[in-house]
This record gives C-alpha cells, structure tokens and sequence, in this order.
C-alpha cells in the first residue's frame, strides 16, 4: 500500500487529494471562525483561548502542518513528473474545459504563492499566538503594544490597519480562490467523479467553495482596516 502511494502516479494523486480535502475542510473552519470577529471580539477571543496551546489545539496543529508539507511535497513531485512525461501539459485529466483554466496550468505557482502567504500568516499570527503560549509566555509585544496571546480581535485589529497587509493578504486569498477552484474538482476527478454528467456540478462546488472562502477571509480583513483606531485597539488589548 505504502508502495502504491509513493510509487504510482494514481497513488500520488490520491494522497493529493486526501491531503487537499482535508485542507479545505480546514479552510472552511477557520474562515468560519474569524467571521466570528464580524459580530463579536469577545466572541473571537473566546474562540481564540479556546484554540490556545491546549493539547488538542497542539495535536491538530501538528497534524495540519503535516498536511500542508505533504500536499506540497506530493504537488511538486506530480508537477515534475508530469512535466518531463507530457511536456507543457502538467495536468491530464479524464474530462477537459473548453479551453484549459489558468489555474491548472499554473497550480504549482499558485502554490508556492499560498505556502509563502501561509508563512505570513505564521509570522503574523501563530508567532504571536500559540508559539507564545507554548513558551510559557501570555503576551509579546507587536510594535510598541503588549497584545495578550488570546487577543486575536486586537492583534486583527492592528494587523489589519496597514493596507499593505491588507493587500498582501487579499493576493493571497486570491492564489487560494485559483488554486481552489482548480484544486477542489481534481480532487473529486482523481477518486473518478469527473464524469460528462457530474463534471459541471463539481465544477460549480469547487467555484462556490473556493468563492465562500475568498469572501470570508477577505471581509475580516477588510473590515478591520475599515474600523480600527487606536482606540479601539486600546479596548481589545
């Protein structure tokens, strides 16, 4: 079994997208959870103490991770294969667009830009979150503030008041939207769903699942560079 799915080109793809799956559906949850921030700080902080360096957050962490590395791993060793094996044409499937998308032509770039985007996030976020936590601290200093390592809706806040990051993370939501709406159909198209009859309908999931998430992540950060002040920031410390 270990030798299918290191070894053949249908192993590697079913890896891909047992990995891709299981990123989305995380995607999924944590869009739902900064959405959170719409209606209530206190809420988001909740949420956000609750998901500390508890030994369930830690777990999950370390298997999200594991996903992350193993879904980009197995993309590139796909995307070299498929290079040298066809050529320009990195992605042969059972069922072709009128026209072959972006997205799946450029997969791979848009996966290096969402690992980069992740490892801003990481900086901006994790660093000041749960890695604080897990050295026994309760707080670290972002700027010239003391932010509390459960503060998420302050540390949104003052991330979120620079428009560069504000436009660096929209490029990012963005590489997500493409990788997704390309990602989310191949997935289903590598267990043998993509089909004349469901290829159109995975196809409109993979829009709409890709759309919700742009949409979600985009909004927080939008609403916060439109409503942060230093006051308010004040209050959230």
């Amino acid at each position: 079994m270990s030798c299918f799915l290191t070894n053949s080109s249908v192993g590697k793809k079913l890896v891909m997208s047992i990995t891709g799956c299981f990123l989305v559906l995380f995607l999924l949850f944590h869009m739902s959870m900064n959405m959170a921030m719409l209606f209530s700080y206190e809420a988001y902080d909740a949420i956000c103490a609750f998901l500390g360096a508890n030994w369930y957050a830690l777990v999950a962490t370390v298997i999200l991770a594991a996903g992350v590395v193993i879904h980009f791993i197995y993309a590139f060793i796909l995307t070299i294969n498929n290079y040298r094996a066809r050529g320009k044409q990195r992605y042969a499937v059972t069922v072709q667009e009128k026209g072959v998308s972006w997205a799946s032509k450029n997969m791979l770039v848009l996966g290096v830009i969402v690992i980069l985007g992740l490892g801003l996030h990481l900086v901006h976020f994790w660093s000041k979150m749960q890695l604080v936590e897990i050295m026994g601290h309760h707080a670290s200093m972002v700027g010239d503030l003391e932010v509390g390592a459960t503060s998420g809706a302050a540390l949104m806040m003052i991330t979120f008041s620079k428009w560069y990051n504000v436009v660096l993370y929209l490029v990012w939501f963005a590489a997500l939207w493409f990788h997704l709406t390309h990602g989310v159909w191949s997935m289903f198209q590598t267990v043998g769903w993509a089909n004349d009859i469901w290829y159109p309908r995975l196809k409109c999931l993979a829009n709409i699942i890709a759309t919700l998430i742009f949409l979600g992540f985009a909004a927080v950060a939008v609403y916060c560079f439109c409503v942060t002040s230093p006051e308010l920031i004040q209050t959230l410390i």
